[in-house]
């Protein structure tokens, strides 16, 4: 990472005495994301979390001085407009902007927060000055960052049709397109740039965004604090998914690409600020030459914690972010409303890959279809029965480890349930073989035991012999919520959704009994439990860098020893 030296920025906005946004909300902003800030003030407030009580804004030409002094001795690497209030300002700023380009030979990365009013209602941007904004800075912008009454206000001066009111998300992809088309007007058909549509102001739902994504091809989606592709697990004590309240940021970008950035809302009244440090951080990350969509996701997702991490008690309004929540030296993030389960997340997210090819093998997609072949399930059935052996061992060590009671009667009802899993499976081998009970026991018994069965028990031995009660943990949670997420993933895939056809298989599926043991409501309490072990770990002891690798390696093992041991029956 650049050090601050290397990477300055100016904010070119006004003043907020209270220091929740503004200059200071910008400042704090590039220091918390590790550049170096300088400031423009084009207007002095008085205002605080309650509001705006009066605007004293500072002579153009002033304005002008400053931003020659700042241009002329630093080596900035972006620039991000705030609140301007008035036409002068605005034409005295693209003037001197347009003045130090030419001297320098270049065009700096401009982040443009068009601030037209307050959250109290409060005016900082003249109605005279919205020409000059849309048709002087505009053109010389990188991004444009309005939000929902800003987006309004500017294209009822701009457009020619109808009246805007936005009001839910078709209408925001509508907005940033004709906002979209409007500074493209006045732009270079080559210039690269976009129009970020935040809509905090709106509340919106993964239905209506699937809905929106279905008949727009050209929409993608980025989901930010939410459980992604096989994080099932993640979710299953939410009653409806679907209706969690949402914002939705709209990304129009010059190649016609439109992304969606997808987040849960958090229900605060720390939002004063808010606009300002998002564009300071889009800044941030364009100074950093990540491209456009990249620093818009760091940006929204940092504005977003700062708002979680936020005293509930400063000021008696709208209170500030906290700007510097990511300076934390917490590998793992706590626990939140959006983000229930932060330890295993990571762990998925951080071995997305080798997690995807465990969940989805095609071992667990045959079971699914009904078409895996018997003598391959057999040896699955087989060979599992030993695994259960090292798995409940590993278990019995874990009880010693434990320090409470509680740990020690965690660790010994799993065991105990192992033992009813090993009736499943005699009961499983002796109907796919039509073998008596007792005579399955002891063709289970007596089975040869494969390479990988061996090798995924040794490992499950060794950690626990390691002496190390979390990484232990860790390792036999890989295989509990990782069944867990088979389950649920073939669960959903047994049930049609629009624009989406079932492919599992329940009438005549003789796997669908195996299916619905691990989808079914005991055995999913149960992955409950162990998510709430293994965050335990993190929350009561917060690892170190390196000790999170640690743990993150084990679970990357685990899954690829989980992979092996499907790979092992695919060949019967």
């Amino acid at each position: 990472m650049a050090n601050r030296n290397d990477t300055a920025i100016l904010t070119i906005a006004g003043s907020d005495p209270s220091g929740g946004a503004g200059i200071q909300a910008d400042l704090k902003t590039f220091a918390a994301l590790n550049c170096y800030g300088a400031s423009v003030i084009t207007a002095l407030t008085a205002q605080n979390t309650t509001g705006v009580q009066g605007v004293h804004p500072i002579p153009p030409e002033f304005i002008e001085r400053q931003l020659v002094a700042v241009m002329e001795d630093l080596p900035l690497r972006a620039i991000k407009t705030g609140m301007l209030y008035d036409k002068d300002a605005i034409q005295s700023i693209v003037r001197t902007l347009k003045s130090q380009f030419a001297v320098q030979g270049k065009a700096i990365p401009l982040v443009c927060d068009p601030v037209c009013v307050s959250t109290s209602g409060h005016t900082l941007l003249q109605t005279s000055a919205l020409g000059s904004l849309v048709q002087d800075l505009f053109p010389l912008s990188t991004i444009i960052t309005p939000n929902k009454s800003e987006a309004e206000v500017l294209l009822n001066h701009s457009s020619s049709q109808r009246e805007w009111k936005i009001e839910g998300l078709e209408d925001m992809l509508r907005a940033s397109q004709e906002l979209f088309n409007v500074v493209a007007a006045s732009k270079d058909p080559l210039d690269q740039f976009g129009i970020l549509l935040k809509g905090g102001h709106i509340t919106t739902s993964l239905s209506d965004v699937n809905r929106v994504t279905m008949s727009n091809p050209n929409v993608e989606i980025l989901k930010q604090n939410l459980p992604e592709e096989n994080m099932d697990i993640l979710i299953i004590d939410e009653q409806d998914y679907n209706r969690i309240p949402l914002v939705v940021d709209v990304l129009a970008q010059s190649s016609g690409q439109k992304t969606l950035f997808v987040r849960p809302r958090i229900n605060s009244s720390n939002t004063h600020g808010t606009g300002c440090t998002l564009s300071s951080a889009i800044a941030a990350g364009l100074a950093k030459s990540l491209d456009l969509e990249q620093a818009v996701r760091e940006a929204t997702l940092y504005t977003n914690m700062a708002i979680y991490a936020a005293s509930p008690n400063l000021g008696r309004g709208y209170g500030p972010l906290n700007h510097f929540h990511n300076l934390s030296s917490q590998v793992v993030p706590r626990a939140s409303p959006t983000n229930k389960y932060p330890l295993t997340r990571l762990l998925i997210d951080s071995t997305k890959q080798s997690w995807k090819e465990y969940v989805e093998h095609e071992f667990v997609v045959q079971l699914g279809k009904g078409t895996l072949d018997k003598h391959k399930f057999i040896a699955f059935i087989k060979q599992d029965y030993l695994y259960l052996r090292y798995y409940a061992q590993a278990y019995a060590l874990l009880a010693a480890k434990s320090t409470t009671f509680p740990q020690i009667a965690a660790a010994n009802q799993v065991v105990l349930n192992v033992i009813q899993e090993i009736g499943n499976h005699k009961e499983l081998y002796a109907s796919f073989t039509n073998t008596p009970l007792a005579e399955a026991e002891t063709e289970l018994e007596t089975s040869r035991e494969e390479p990988a069965t061996t090798a995924y028990g040794a490992f499950l031995l060794n950690m626990g012999l390691q002496g190390d009660f979390a990484k232990l943990t860790i390792t036999l949670m890989a295989c509990l919520l990782g069944y867990g997420e088979v389950g649920l993933w073939l669960k959903q895939n047994s049930i049609s959704s629009p624009g989406c056809a079932a492919w599992v298989v329940k009438e005549d599926n003789v796997y669908y009994r195996w299916i619905e043991e691990y989808s079914n409501k005991e055995y999913q309490d149960a992955v409950k439990m162990g998510l709430q072990t293994i965050e335990d770990l993190a929350r009561t002891d917060p690892p170190s860098e390196a000790r999170f690798e640690e743990w993150r390696s084990v679970w990357e093992r685990c899954t690829w020893l989980e992979k092996s041991f499907w790979d092992m029956a695919m060949r019967g």
